[in-house]
């Protein structure tokens, strides 16, 4: 059974968790009132001010936060703070034109770097543990954060960043890895290759996973702990909200924890915006409590879960969101990147000699997703030589690399091959091809 990092605030009672969130909800409106014009803007046009907002329940008064909320105020416009007390600042992966912006200060960092201990501690690391982490280290935040918290915890941490899985093989074995962080596609990758280099990943020190930064499902899980003898877990998190650190999974593996006493949660009917009972599945929506530098207000997330207030066998009393598999919008999540179809769309629109007839592929190769663009082209361009149509090709996957922060394959193919059906849109063929 795994320890509780801050069983303080991690098992209070329900009822001084409400006390808690209430107090911290008053200081946070007041904070966002006087410091961020947007809000405050959305506010007086609908006559409400912080004190209005006199239980947890009230919050539904107050306006739903977009995605696109962010982009009109790219980059600073919601922070509250002004720049020169922004200690870091991070942006969203994949964005269809300016990225999600977002900024710390130095109490939110170790606002930050607690909750991701958290996370490690309940996924099982201890103070022991050499931890390497496989996420990206640039402007994403899945990498700072979970290094921050585990630091915080006295792990042991090496940052191997992304890519180049032999080099993060010979790290695992003579390092002595016994905590693995990274995308859970990416770890069944590590489970496909690592035969093939000569290395057997279940005789090595390997003990905890922790795995975050795209959906996945049980039947995954269980076969990355049947690979390499690990416990896996799932960390979930947004940029917008704080990055990983929302919520985590404990030892008993039933729902994701949200921490609670930071932010508050919500599950709203996606087409409405009004509540769903308890075990329904919705919208997820959060507020922070105590974010200082970009606080947010019923931040709506795009990730479809329910939510259960039933006690944990771990003895903490948060409640618990179920396993995100889909969200409310077309985004693609491959391997931990966000890909929009609108991006894709715009980079075709904008090179010469693509025909607008086109779709979208997401196949599933060995235990890794791919995406696949099929672009129609005239039969005059297909005539050309074969060198031609592959530095064409090349030219094209290269500009998705550029603007999407991932390289699909790209391949031609002659018009009305593509369904009418399947033009200018998404199939997911995972399951199917």
């Amino acid at each position: 059974m795994n320890e509780i990092w801050n069983p303080e605030y991690e098992t209070m009672s329900r009822d001084e968790l409400h006390d808690l969130q209430f107090k911290r909800l008053q200081m946070t409106l007041r904070w966002t009132y006087d410091n961020v014009p947007f809000h405050r803007d959305r506010w007086a046009a609908l006559k409400l001010k912080p004190g209005d907002i006199r239980t947890l329940e009230d919050i539904r008064k107050l306006p739903f936060t977009v995605k696109g909320d962010f982009k009109a105020a790219y980059p600073y416009g919601l922070f509250a703070l002004p720049l020169e007390k922004i200690i870091r600042i991070h942006s969203t992966s994949g964005a269809i034109s300016n990225p999600t912006v977002v900024g710390y200060s130095r109490g939110d960092l170790n606002t930050w770097s607690e909750l991701c201990a958290r996370v490690a501690v309940a996924g099982g690391a201890h103070s022991h543990d050499v931890a390497q982490i496989t996420f990206e280290y640039g402007l994403t935040t899945g990498a700072f954060g979970m290094h921050a918290g585990l630091e915080r915890v006295g792990v042991t941490v090496v940052p191997t960043s992304t890519g180049n899985s032999q080099r993060q093989l010979k790290v695992m074995r003579d390092f002595k890895t016994t905590v693995l962080l990274g995308t859970p596609s990416y770890v069944m990758h590590l489970t496909e290759v690592a035969p093939r280099l000569g290395y057997d990943l279940r005789s090595l020190d390997l003990r905890v996973a922790l795995l975050g930064s795209e959906p996945w499902t049980n039947q995954t899980r269980d076969e990355i702990e049947r690979r390499t003898g690990m416990s896996a877990s799932d960390i979930y998190g947004l940029s917008e909200v704080i990055g990983p650190g929302v919520s985590y999974e404990c030892w008993n593996k039933d729902g994701l924890h949200v921490n609670e006493d930071h932010f508050l949660v919500e599950v709203v009917d996606p087409a409405t915006g009004e509540q769903v009972p308890e075990g329904k599945e919705g919208e997820l929506v959060f507020t922070s409590l105590t974010k200082e530098a970009l606080p947010v207000i019923r931040y709506r997330t795009g990730d479809l879960a329910s939510v259960s207030y039933r006690p944990c066998a771990c003895g903490r009393v948060f409640a618990r969101h179920s396993k995100v598999y889909a969200r409310t919008d077309d985004m693609l999540i491959i391997r931990g990147v966000n890909v929009y179809p609108a991006a894709i769309e715009a980079v075709l629109a904008d090179i010469e000699g693509v025909d607008p007839r086109y779709r979208i592929l997401v196949l599933r190769e060995g235990v890794m997703d791919q995406l696949e663009i099929q672009i129609e082209v005239e039969p005059s361009f297909m005539a050309d030589t074969v060198r031609k149509l592959q530095g064409f090709q090349q030219h094209v996957e290269e500009r998705m690399r550029q603007e999407l922060g991932i390289r699909p394959r790209v391949r031609l193919v002659e018009p009305r091959t593509v369904p009418a059906e399947q033009l200018r849109r998404v199939v997911d063929a995972r399951d199917r091809l």
